[in-house]
């Protein structure tokens, strides 16, 4: 038997960053094991230079997800403005006085993906990490979160609670059904329900790594460069990500 800590992600917007060159931000059509983790960084307090912290949270789990709603894409053409230089900027205290100065602003572009609507299920499976905050301590971090959670970026709030659990199973797939299980008992998610019942819940996706035990067969595999390795330095590595789109596959 596995640890498995499993909590759906939803909102209106969503964006779980790909590898981005230039003004291009696209998003991929589901979360993202870095996306995942600075999630529950960010409900247990954890800060961006607390690399110790946060390396111990990436080897202490791997990461699986079911994507129940794929939703619809967004693509948002952005213009941000901000300082040219940030040398002299200390004594300034909020964003109006950094853009005071007409001549100190630039204006950055960008074009952003994002996707609308979608319902994920996420999974962390327990390794052996000593170091590794507990599943017990990330179940009550996604319950009362420190701080508040993004679905990718910051213009992403979760518009749902999280709803975790700690379960018990032999792999992935018995997880999520027992997550699921749970969550139809439950009398206050009545809008879930409805939602998903329009949704593609009828053949749901499934995403896990190597050594997350799935109980179900891959499709196929590819690698994702979404293995963080600095947050400080925002640097990533690739992981070998499997697919299958049903319990039967």
């Amino acid at each position: 038997m596995h640890a498995f800590i499993v909590f759906r992600l939803y909102g209106p917007l969503a964006a779980w960053g790909d590898i981005a060159v230039g003004e291009e931000r696209p998003t991929t059509s589901h979360p993202s094991k870095s996306a995942v983790l600075g999630l529950v960084a960010a409900a247990l307090g954890l800060r961006r230079d607390q690399e110790p912290e946060h390396q111990a949270l990436r080897d202490g789990y791997s990461f699986g997800v079911r994507v129940d709603a794929l939703g619809v894409p967004l693509r948002d053409y952005h213009t941000s403005q901000s300082p040219k230089s940030t040398s002299r900027l200390a004594h300034l205290r909020s964003r109006r006085d950094e853009l005071a100065d007409p001549h100190n602003r630039t204006t950055a572009l960008s074009t952003r993906d994002y996707r609308c609507d979608g319902f994920y299920t996420a999974c962390l499976c327990r390794r052996e990490h000593e170091q590794a905050p507990t599943p017990e301590d990330i179940l009550d971090a996604l319950t009362t979160p420190r701080f508040t959670l993004y679905l990718g970026r910051k213009s992403c709030p979760a518009a749902l609670p999280l709803s975790p659990h700690l379960i018990q199973a032999d792999h992935l797939v018995a997880a999520l059904d027992a997550f699921d299980e749970a969550e139809a008992k439950d009398q206050r998610g009545e809008f879930v329900k409805e939602f998903l019942s329009t949704a593609l819940r009828g053949n749901p996706q499934y995403y896990w790594e190597d050594d997350l035990p799935a109980g179900i067969q891959p499709l196929h595999s590819t690698p994702r460069y979404d293995q963080p390795l600095s947050r400080t330095r925002r640097q990533f590595a690739p992981r070998t990500e499997h697919y299958a789109s049903s319990k039967e596959a």
